[in-house]
């Protein structure tokens, strides 16, 4: 957040001031997805574009191991994340593209100082 404050490159920026509906997988509603950060950045030529920016851990991004030794417990809940993450983000990007607006996913390989 203070990048996006004092990075003169961003006009105008939110945290989880946009709402995309969806719809889950896992129960088949219709649910809310607040992602992280909304960004309106001006680049060298001056023109502007909109950003719509989640952060996850990359292990989260990646998904889970097709093909575990043992099913376990934290196993089937990292694939129902995963499930549910990849229906938010697919619905992010449709509203990304009817908005002209690009979506993006951001992990720690991105963050790094």
């Amino acid at each position: 957040m203070i990048f996006c404050d004092t990075n003169s490159s961003i006009v105008e920026w939110g945290s989880e001031e946009v709402i995309v509906p969806y719809r889950s997988p896992i129960d088949g509603r219709a649910h809310r997805y607040y992602p992280d950060f909304y960004m309106k950045v001006k680049n060298r030529k001056g023109e502007t574009q909109k950003y719509i920016i989640e952060i996850k851990p990359k292990r989260q991004v990646i998904g889970p191991d097709k093909n575990p030794k043992r099913k376990t417990a934290a196993w089937k809940r990292e694939v129902l994340t995963y499930i549910k993450n990849e229906a938010k983000w697919e619905a992010a990007r449709s509203y990304c593209d009817v908005r002209s607006m690009k979506f993006m996913i951001l992990t720690e390989d991105h963050l790094a100082v």
